[in-house]
């Protein structure tokens, strides 16, 4: 991969092939490049890679029917992204906080995305 542009999804298989770190300064250039500035570029570029190789997984999680939702609901792919990536860093701060649980901890996570909708993040942000 050459550039990483959060408007468009990478090719997936090229995504999942490409090495963490590399996708991470990927993301990170991106932000640059925007002149988006960030309080701790290095994590959140490093959010949008688990969010971006959990939709590169396709139908094996429900992040990519997630997102493709919040972009139907009104959300540019990189604001349902981020939607996506405030669900999951929240649910790491709860597993830290609470424990391991004694299921599988993603339950929670799945049950959040489906939770998610676009008019309940614009409201939270």
């Amino acid at each position: 991969m050459e550039q990483y542009d959060p408007l468009y999804a990478p090719d997936a298989a090229e995504w999942l092939a490409t090495d963490e770190g590399e996708r991470i300064e990927l993301v990170r250039a991106y932000h640059q490049r925007a002149k988006v500035k960030l309080p701790n570029a290095r994590l959140h570029a490093t959010m949008h890679v688990v969010v971006e190789s959990q939709v590169a997984m396709g139908d094996e999680l429900p992040v990519r029917p997630t997102v493709d939702r919040l972009q139907a609901e009104g959300l540019d792919r990189h604001e349902a992204i981020h939607a996506v990536g405030s669900v999951l860093a929240e649910h790491m701060y709860d597993l830290m906080k609470m424990g391991p649980p004694k299921t599988d901890p993603n339950t929670l996570y799945w049950a959040s995305l489906e939770g998610l909708t676009a008019e309940g993040w614009r409201r939270a942000r």
